[in-house]
């Protein structure tokens, strides 16, 4: 039998791409997602659309209301920054970061792994090509990692410790995407934008849609996905 591995899967470029890779390395896949409150569900949909198309072994979404907090572009009323350089996306931690987000996700995932019996949690965190968000960075992985081995029953009592898996932490967006397209990921099909339009399609311009359009552009392809414009 395979291992069993947790994977958030947002619907996005890279948690697309860790879905796949952790298939690659030969885990069952049990995918979580979040309703959070974020400003639309397009990427909610795009989670199953990856789900069905790599016939993973399991895929739940857990509902949660960030929005009861607020202080973030994606769940509160603020509008999203479109347009930035890169010089100005490196300069501070944009009003599109979500307070304590992949905190919360990271938890919901270990209790997941834990009733499941999974050693294992895949996250595509990135501290290259990213928006400057605290909780993307390895010190905060490895911080996180050792709070997982120290706070949950498996922990105390499993031989094997629990590893969180960022194999995208290090990487470009070009090569993540790269790494995606040789593991059979359909990008066509995945949802990046903050921003996007009534019917899903992405605004081109907001942070995530900019470092997402580089990446492309720097393998010399074309993004398989429909933009507004």
């Amino acid at each position: 039998m395979n291992k069993k591995a947790v994977v958030l899967l947002s619907g996005g470029l890279d948690s697309s791409t860790i879905l796949a890779y952790a298939i690659n390395k030969g885990f069952d896949i049990y995918a979580i997602s979040f309703s959070y409150g974020q400003r639309h569900k397009f990427e909610l949909k795009a989670s199953q659309k990856v789900a069905k198309h790599f016939e993973i072994k399991e895929h739940k979404t857990a509902n949660i209301d960030l929005r009861v907090f607020g202080g973030s572009a994606l769940t509160a009323e603020i509008e999203v920054p479109k347009g930035r350089t890169e010089a100005e996306m490196e300069g501070e931690i944009p009003i599109t970061y979500v307070p304590a987000r992949n905190t919360i996700f990271l938890s919901f995932a270990l209790a997941y792994a834990e009733v499941i019996g999974s050693d294992d949690i895949f996250i595509g965190v990135n501290a290259v090509d990213y928006s400057g968000y605290p909780d993307c960075r390895p010190e905060y992985i490895e911080a996180y990692e050792k709070m997982a081995n120290l706070a949950t029953k498996s922990g105390v009592e499993n031989e094997n410790r629990l590893t969180i898996h960022t194999p995208l932490i290090d990487l470009k967006k070009s090569e993540i995407i790269k790494m995606g397209l040789d593991l059979g990921v359909n990008y066509a099909i995945t949802s990046t934008c903050y921003d996007p339009n009534e019917k899903g399609l992405p605004c081109g311009i907001c942070d995530s849609c900019v470092l997402r359009l580089k990446g492309f552009s720097e393998l010399g392809i074309e993004d398989p996905a429909e933009y507004q414009s």
